[in-house]
């Protein structure tokens, strides 16, 4: 993997940031995106672009931190057009950035919940992971890339976490990686989705503290995205949404506590 291209997006904290510093350790070149700069806050949250570039830097990979709002489509294009300029190509896209914690989420019957919620859950988090997957699409071909969409699934509930806002994002982020897993697949290209379980990111620990009973580290999602980028037969998966708990036992990987 040293010497593998990738773009992160709304890497600045969170699942997007854990998966950014694992990559680092394989010595890839991350393109860690995010609204979130030093110049330009929008929350009181630590983490920035600036701050996990240069932690994916300080364990041996490159990191490049670019601001992005990824509801602009326009800045994602240019995005991927620096990538391009840069690179050449692209061996591995996270599509990750998503403004779904925005407003209090809290579930109940459909009519109850601000309809709001469709902004950002639907028009940016569902859709902006269409527009980076596209953007990425003619880069990820000349690598015979891997594209992984994260979102999140629970097929022992009716509603996902009873909002229905959210249980319609989640459920679009699975049929896209389904639906683009069969146009990329006759270019060598495999689309899926990971699915974290509940983990210890900056917003949890902010609510709940830092002695989150059960939760997993930011960084467990990472150690799943390396283990599907090293797997030669990872075309397997196209398609697919894959729990991290699940690619674990698969792969044989822990999470940084155990290690």
């Amino acid at each position: 993997m040293e010497g593998a291209v990738a773009v992160v997006t709304g890497a600045a904290r969170g699942v997007g940031r854990g998966i950014a510093l694992v990559l680092g350790e394989t010595g890839a070149t991350v393109y860690v995106t995010d609204r979130e700069s030093r110049h330009h806050r929008h929350s009181a949250l630590p983490g920035t672009v600036e701050d996990t570039a240069e932690q994916v830097s300080e364990r041996g990979g490159r990191g490049i931190p670019v601001r992005v709002d990824h509801h602009d489509d326009a800045a994602v294009e240019s995005l991927f057009d620096r990538v391009r300029d840069e690179q050449g190509g692209l061996d591995l896209l996270v599509a990750n950035a998503c403004n779904g914690n925005a407003l209090p989420f809290e579930g109940g019957p459909f009519w109850t919940l601000p309809l709001e919620h469709w902004h950002n859950m639907i028009d940016i988090g569902v859709r902006s992971h269409l527009v980076t997957v596209h953007y990425a699409a003619p880069l990820l071909i000349e690598r015979r890339g891997l594209a992984v969409l994260t979102g999140y699934a629970d097929p022992e509930a009716e509603v996902i976490a009873g909002h229905l806002f959210y249980d319609l994002a989640m459920t679009s982020v699975s049929r896209l990686a389904h639906s683009m897993a069969h146009d990329l697949r006759p270019h060598g290209v495999t689309a899926l989705v990971l699915s974290p379980g509940f983990t210890r990111t900056e917003a949890i620990i902010a609510v709940l503290g830092e002695d989150v009973p059960g939760g997993d580290s930011v960084e467990f999602p990472g150690r799943a995205v390396r283990a599907l980028l090293e797997d030669r037969d990872v075309a397997r998966h196209a398609g697919r949404t894959l729990t991290v708990a699940d690619l674990a036992g698969e792969y044989g990987f822990s999470d940084v506590r155990a290690s």
